[in-house]
């Protein structure tokens, strides 16, 4: 069957049809991937929040699966749907992160690295753990943002807790202006200007700028594109 999603009356069918489609593969064949939809489903469709933190945590719970886990601990972050809960956050992003999650790794690593209390005693261990999660992300899991943020930590430090490393600074940020992130050129180029963990060379340092600018000059320019294509539409 096909849809007019430009219909009012067909959307909601098409809607009815794929919550129905989407409990069942959930409840009754337990595919997790499909459970882990239908918690998307009620909280971008229904909006019922409780529903989806219920389902994210059951799917992590019974089913290991990762992205639920990470789902659940971002909600708990929050508290939407759930208590907020900083130590329970951790926890499961954590475990989503165990389980290969690129984004659970990322977020855990950033919790670990706040001044939020993940009900971890020895902070400093626990920073360097968080380091080490957004490292397997970047470097393991694809996780473009993981290298972004990672290459912040290792610019500035965390004082009394992680010491800064520029060389490794700007080999992340290298990795990151080269994937488009223009915050990280120009982080580069600042590290060239004031010959911070590579060569001061003016030259290098102009170039990256210019290429930080032209990168969000092109991000806005998508961004207007999508806009308007979404009132076309």
């Amino acid at each position: 069957m096909t849809y007019d999603l430009k219909n009012e009356d067909d959307v909601k069918e098409y809607l009815k049809n794929l919550h129905t489609e989407y409990s069942f593969g959930c409840f009754s064949e337990k595919n997790p991937e499909v459970c882990h939809l239908l918690g998307e489903y009620y909280e971008a469709i229904k909006r019922d929040f409780k529903k989806s933190a219920e389902i994210h945590k059951n799917n992590c719970d019974n089913f290991d699966y990762g992205r639920s886990c990470t789902k659940y601990g971002r909600l708990s972050v929050i508290g939407e749907g759930c208590k907020k809960d900083a130590k329970t956050a951790f926890e499961y992003m954590r475990k989503g992160c165990e389980l290969k999650d690129g984004a659970g790794c990322l977020y855990a690593g950033l919790l670990a690295c706040s001044k939020d209390d993940v009900g971890r005693p020895d902070k400093k261990l626990l920073v360097n753990e968080g380091v080490a999660m957004m490292d397997k992300a970047c470097s393991e899991l694809n996780e473009p943002r993981a290298c972004f943020y990672l290459s912040t930590i290792y610019l500035g430090g965390i004082s009394g807790y992680f010491e800064k490393n520029l060389r490794k600074a700007y080999k992340l940020s290298l990795k990151c202006c080269e994937n488009g992130n223009p915050y990280a050129c120009a982080n580069i180029a600042q590290m060239h200007a004031r010959g911070e963990g590579v060569e001061k060379n003016k030259e290098l340092a102009d170039t990256f700028r210019k290429r930080a600018v032209e990168l969000e000059n092109e991000m806005k320019s998508n961004q207007g594109i999508q806009f308007q294509q979404g009132i076309d539409t």
